[in-house]
């Protein structure tokens, strides 16, 4: 049985990082009228379990909430699933497993945008997603060497930036954030990951040079999810097959 495509968010981690996500999937539709971009069902629950507490040992697992997110928008007749939370993504063979709907994933989009030419990438994200390896194996996999931030700059740069901007303190966070990306960059980065999606709303409030030379990760997973609509507008006039084919952005 086929569908009329219908993507489906599973958001909420941060808000924030959510509404980017979904402004980045207008910005990179080139549609010239309402009925040209993709059609989209969000489910932004904030109160999902803190991901990275949660993989630091001093939480509760978020599985259970994102499991009931993905049946909601399995029930509500979306046909794939993007998540914008890069954290979020160590419990995606789990999310995958639960439901016949592709997910796009993120780690896979983001590394795509890479330019070839840039070695090595520093990764700018948090402790759980840097400990899970998430964007690492895939640069190896490519032969681009991965540049990571110490433990004393995640405590004290990263993870208090990223906290900042789920408090709506911008500036503050654009600021940490900024000087962990620098670190990065002194040990001999010449591209950067932006490897939590609250990472580029930050820079951005700042009008960080650094943007010109980063993956946004919440971009690459807009741009992923355009690209699966443009072509099953192109390939079938806006039918989804049905299927498990292509589960991965």
């Amino acid at each position: 049985m086929s569908r009329s495509p219908l993507l489906g968010v599973l958001g909420g981690m941060g808000p924030l990082a959510t509404v980017d996500f979904l402004h980045k999937l207008i910005e990179e539709c080139p549609g010239s009228r309402d009925q040209d971009h993709v059609p989209v069902l969000t489910w932004s629950v904030p109160q999902i379990p803190d991901r990275q507490r949660a993989l630091a040992g001093t939480g509760e697992s978020p599985l259970p909430a994102l499991q009931a997110g993905v049946r909601m928008l399995e029930a509500a007749g979306v046909t794939r699933i993007a998540m914008p939370c890069s954290t979020a993504h160590h419990w995606f063979d789990e999310l995958q497993a639960l439901t016949t709907l592709p997910f796009f994933h993120i780690a896979d989009a983001s590394v795509d945008r890479l330019g070839a030419r840039h070695r090595p990438v520093g990764i700018l994200a948090t402790r759980g997603t840097t400990h899970t390896g998430l964007y690492q194996r895939r640069l190896a996999a490519r032969g681009i060497e991965p540049l990571l931030s110490t433990q004393d700059e995640i405590d004290i740069l990263f993870t208090p930036g990223c906290y900042a901007v789920k408090r709506g303190e911008l500036e503050q966070g654009g600021r940490l954030l900024e000087a962990a990306a620098r670190r990065l960059l002194d040990r001999g980065a010449t591209q950067l990951l932006l490897a939590c999606t609250e990472v580029p709303i930050a820079l951005a409030s700042i009008g960080s040079p650094l943007l010109a030379i980063s993956v946004d990760t919440n971009r690459a997973l807009a741009r992923a999810c355009v690209d699966y609509w443009l072509g099953v507008r192109t390939a079938s006039d806006g039918v989804e097959p049905s299927g498990k084919a292509g589960a991965r952005g």
